[in-house]
């Protein structure tokens, strides 16, 4: 957990912070866009390549290794200040943390049950969470045109060996990779299907573009933190209600009804973010508290069609939709600001939550529910880049068709 919460702490900074100096440097928006995307192309090849590094070194040792590529990777960026030479760096971070996310959580999740996976689970949302907070609030210590900020990415990234490296319990068995069948994934579940891809393309442009905008719209660098940590806050906070509320009702009409909230907070930025410094942040808590949680609860909406011996093929399978669509988001929506100014990005996410809506409505009508139990505990999370739902490839053979959705 200490490991995780510092990495995540410095990727969290790495990623606002990379937006902003390339935004500084005079990047164009397409160029911005095409860093996350780049990210997910190299997370995308990590969940597929990095389990090989895994089984032929161990975890702590793969851990090691991936966590200092990627620390190597930050300062980098500040040496080399050209945005095709970003790119390829982009790539390597996104493999590596791939890999990292992997060897955390097949761990966690090893040394959980099915009787208390549900609580270490939010232990583990809550620490990301509070990371990526704190990684935010770092923008302020120095200016993004400066080495400092590079230099506190590495240093964190670094430091996150430490717990691992003089861990006494056992790692992990090692990895086990799951075979992906996207078409039966469908056919057991389209809404999750379709919501993961409308998550993944609106959630990675308001990743990776969203500094940009608080920045283009006149607020230095302190409103962007705050911008992105109210958001945060926001997702934070409607973790467990809507975990209770989700396994309660038709997780498909909390979906929808959440979709269409964040439709609506979507426009609030659209219309109101330049309104203030109030109306901006205020409008910046709804978005996080509405988009942020989505793609838990379609992970959690398949899995209620899972049958014994499925889950790992689900869940790695909506990953790897997840990383596909986002690494179309950043580049889609540097385009409509580009040619309708910064407020276009939130008209374009509040576009993608509103087709989520209606293909939800049309699925409601085509199928009844599925009958939920009290134990079937939904636990969301902010963001794909670290879900790490692929780190349950190595517990095949403990699943049971109610193991907590990871989310």
């Amino acid at each position: 957990m200490l490991s995780a919460a510092i990495l995540l702490m410095g990727n969290g900074l790495q990623t606002t912070l990379l937006s902003l100096r390339a935004d500084l440097e005079g990047f164009d928006l397409t160029a911005v866009g095409l860093l996350l995307s780049f990210y997910y192309v190299g997370f995308i090849l990590g969940c597929s390549t990095a389990p090989r590094f895994i089984r032929n070194v161990g975890h702590i040792r793969a851990f090691t290794a991936f966590a200092s590529i990627a620390s190597a990777a930050a300062l980098l960026h500040v040496l080399m200040v050209n945005s095709w030479l970003w790119l390829p760096l982009r790539v390597i971070t996104g493999f590596c943390f791939a890999a990292l996310h992997m060897i955390i959580d097949s761990w966690i999740n090893e040394k959980a049950s099915n009787e208390n996976r549900g609580k270490i689970l939010a232990v583990y949302r809550f620490v990301d969470l509070v990371a990526i907070i704190g990684g935010q609030l770092l923008l302020v210590l120095a200016s993004p045109a400066s080495f400092a900020l590079f230099a506190i990415t590495s240093i964190l990234i670094s430091l996150a060996l430490v717990p691992v490296a003089l861990s006494t319990s056992s790692g992990p068995q090692p990895i086990k990779s799951a075979k992906l069948n996207l078409p039966k994934l469908y056919k057991l579940s389209p809404l999750a299907v379709i919501g993961v891809l409308t998550v993944g393309a609106s959630n990675s442009a308001f990743w990776s573009i969203a500094p940009v905008y608080v920045q283009r719209l006149g607020f230095d660098v302190s409103v962007v933190a705050v911008f992105m940590t109210v958001a945060i806050m926001g997702g934070a906070l409607v973790q467990v209600p809507l975990a209770m509320f989700s396994d309660q009702f038709d997780r498909r009409k909390t979906l929808v009804v959440l979709s269409f909230l964040a439709f609506c907070a979507g426009m609030g930025l659209f219309y109101f973010g330049d309104a203030g410094q109030g109306a901006l942040l205020s409008a910046a808590f709804f978005y996080g508290f509405t988009a942020l949680p989505l793609y838990g609860l379609c992970v959690a909406h398949a899995n209620d069609h899972v049958e014994d011996g499925e889950f790992v093929e689900t869940n790695g399978g909506l990953l790897l939709l997840f990383g596909l669509a986002a690494m179309v988001g950043p580049i889609l929506a540097p385009q409509l600001i580009t040619l309708f100014g910064p407020n276009a990005l939130f008209a374009y996410t509040a576009a993608v939550n509103l087709s989520l809506v209606f293909f939800g409505i049309w699925r409601i009508m085509q199928r009844d529910p599925v009958e939920q139990t009290m134990d079937e505990t939904f636990m969301p999370s902010p963001r794909i880049a670290t879900a790490g739902v692929i780190a349950e490839l190595d517990q095949d053979e403990n699943i049971s068709p109610h193991a907590p959705s990871k989310g």
